[in-house]
C-alpha cells in the first residue's frame, strides 16, 4: 500500500510539473526533439542525445518484467509500455499503481517470453547502453549539458524523467526475484542501489523462470 502511495505521488507530482513547464509551448524544442529522432545529432551536445536514446532503453529494461508480471494479472501491460516510450515514467506508473504483488509464475513460455527472459537480451541492452555512455563522454561537453538542464525544459525534463524511471524501478525487482527463487535481500538493494547499471546486470544474470508445459 504505501508504495503504491508513493508511486501515485510520484506521477501526479512530475506530470504536474511536465504541465508547468510545458516544455512544447518553448522555440527550438520540437526542432531538437526532431533531429533527435531523425538522428540529426551532429551540432548537439553528446550528453543530451545520449540520454533522450536511454529514454527509449529504460522501457525495454522494463519489458523484460512488466511483460513477464501481466501473466499473473487482470492488466495488459501493453499500453504503459508503449506510452512509456514517448511518455517515460508517466506512461510507465499507471500499470505499476494497478498492479497486484504477485512472485508467481505458472505461464506456458512463449517465444516473446522466452526472449525477454533470455540474459542475451539483458547483454544486448547493456551493450547498447554502453556504447551511449562511451559515446557521451568521448565527444559531449558536461557544462554545456548542465547549462542546458537549467535553460531547456526539454533537457531540464528528460533528465528528470531519467532519475525517475531509476527510483521507480524497485517497485518491479521484488516480485522478479521471488519468482526465480532470489530471496537475498543484499541482493535487492545491490540492485536498486546502482541507477541503470543496477538493473541491467540482474537482466544479465538473473536465473530463468521456471519451465511450464504448453497446455494441450
Amino acid at each position: 500500500m504505501k508504495t503504491k502511495i508513493v508511486l501515485w505521488l510520484v506521477w501526479l507530482i512530475f506530470t504536474a510539473y511536465t504541465l508547468l513547464i510545458s516544455p512544447l509551448d518553448h522555440p527550438g524544442v520540437l526542432t531538437l526533439m526532431e533531429k533527435l529522432i531523425k538522428f540529426q545529432i551532429s551540432d548537439i551536445n553528446a550528453f543530451v542525445v545520449s540520454i533522450f536514446w536511454l529514454m527509449g532503453v529504460w522501457p525495454m529494461i522494463y519489458a523484460g518484467f512488466l511483460f513477464i508480471d501481466e501473466r499473473t494479472q487482470n492488466i495488459s501491460a501493453w499500453p504503459s509500455f508503449l506510452t512509456s516510450n514517448g511518455a517515460g515514467v508517466m506512461g510507465l506508473l499507471p500499470y505499476l499503481i494497478v498492479r497486484r504483488p504477485n512472485q508467481e509464475f505458472s505461464s506456458y513460455k512463449d517465444i516473446w517470453i522466452k526472449i525477454l527472459d533470455s540474459r542475451l537480451y539483458g547483454i544486448f541492452l547493456s551493450l547498447v547502453t554502453l556504447g551511449l555512455l562511451v559515446y557521451a563522454i568521448w565527444a559531449g561537453d558536461w557544462q554545456d549539458f548542465v547549462q542546458q538542464w537549467h535553460t531547456n525544459p526539454f533537457v531540464h525534463l528528460i533528465s528528470l524523467d531519467f532519475c525517475l524511471m531509476c527510483l521507480v524501478f524497485p517497485a518491479v525487482l521484488g516480485d522478479d526475484m521471488g519468482r526465480r527463487g532470489l530471496r537475498d535481500f543484499r541482493i535487492f538493494w545491490a540492485v536498486s542501489l546502482v541507477p541503470l547499471g543496477g538493473a541491467l546486470a540482474y537482466l544479465s544474470l538473473r536465473p530463468s523462470l521456471p519451465n511450464v508445459h504448453k497446455p494441450i
